[in-house]
């Protein structure tokens, strides 16, 4: 082991699962102290308990649900004052979403956007001051490809993950004079659950792991590549696999891109 993160304290939302849980697998190997925060307390356990096996043995367990937007600065603080400072903020947390702009209810949309936009929002405008504080710090954000372009049936996850571009790519411009650096994670197929646990058009649970997710990068694989791209400080990476094509192409093709997600399969 390289121990690239040794003396680093690393704060991973969404860590009991996914690539949040792979990440934290990989920063514990590289001897991270971490805190993790995740809905489900018991599985959060299960993934501190390892990361103590693997090299984090000051990791620590801070389960919340993020949805809670008004109790989130506290739970900031709290996470801040558990270790005395955070040197790497992952926002990881997220809730996906399968629906056509007109058939996808109201309520789904403020779900998804209260999830993947505003609690980091909100988490992070009480962290940044802290890091600006004692010097500078790393913040990460997962995004996704569907934040790089419109996605048929992804109406409001699209829409979150737009967004959280604008924020994160504006505090680069802003902080970076404060060495504050952010490295925006944008995945493409992953095999996690977030296809089963995303929102249909009324709200109620997807429940199945959508054949493209499954034919992903597995999240140990996504999780080597995340973490090497946090210790080189990249402004972006992706993730994934001939799906990334798309973000190239809407980069420089923007006209052909928009074609091609007409003819998208995206369930």
């Amino acid at each position: 082991m390289t121990m690239l993160f040794k003396n680093k304290i690393v704060w991973i939302t969404g860590a009991s699962s996914g690539i949040g849980e792979a990440t934290a697998y990989r920063f514990a190997q590289e001897g991270a102290t971490l805190l993790l925060t995740a809905l489900e307390d018991d599985l959060l356990e299960q993934v501190a308990k390892r990361c103590k096996k693997l090299g984090a043995p000051d990791a620590k367990s801070l389960p919340f649900d993020i949805s809670q937007l008004d109790q989130l600065d506290g739970l900031a603080e709290k996470a801040w004052n558990s270790l005395g400072r955070i040197d790497i903020f992952y926002n990881n947390a997220g809730i996906s979403q399968r629906g056509t702009v007109v058939e996808t209810e109201m309520h789904v949309f403020r779900k998804v956007m209260d999830i993947d936009f505003y609690a980091p929002v909100l988490l992070t405008k009480n962290i940044l001051p802290r890091m600006i504080g004692q010097g500078g710090g790393q913040l990460v954000v997962t995004t996704s490809i569907a934040g790089c372009f419109g996605f048929p049936m992804r109406c409001a996850y699209s829409s979150a993950k737009h967004a959280l571009y604008g924020f994160f790519e504006t505090i680069q411009a802003e902080n970076y004079k404060d060495n504050i650096r952010v490295t925006i994670v944008c995945p493409g197929r992953v095999q996690t659950n977030i296809s089963v646990h995303a929102l249909e058009k009324d709200g109620r649970q997807h429940g199945k792991m959508d054949a493209g997710q499954a034919g992903g990068v597995i999240p140990q694989q996504a999780a080597d590549k995340i973490v090497r791209a946090v210790y080189r400080k990249r402004r972006e990476v992706l993730v994934g696999k001939k799906e990334l094509l798309m973000a190239y192409i809407k980069r420089f093709f923007p006209g052909l891109c928009a074609r091609l997600a007409r003819k998208v399969k995206a369930m």
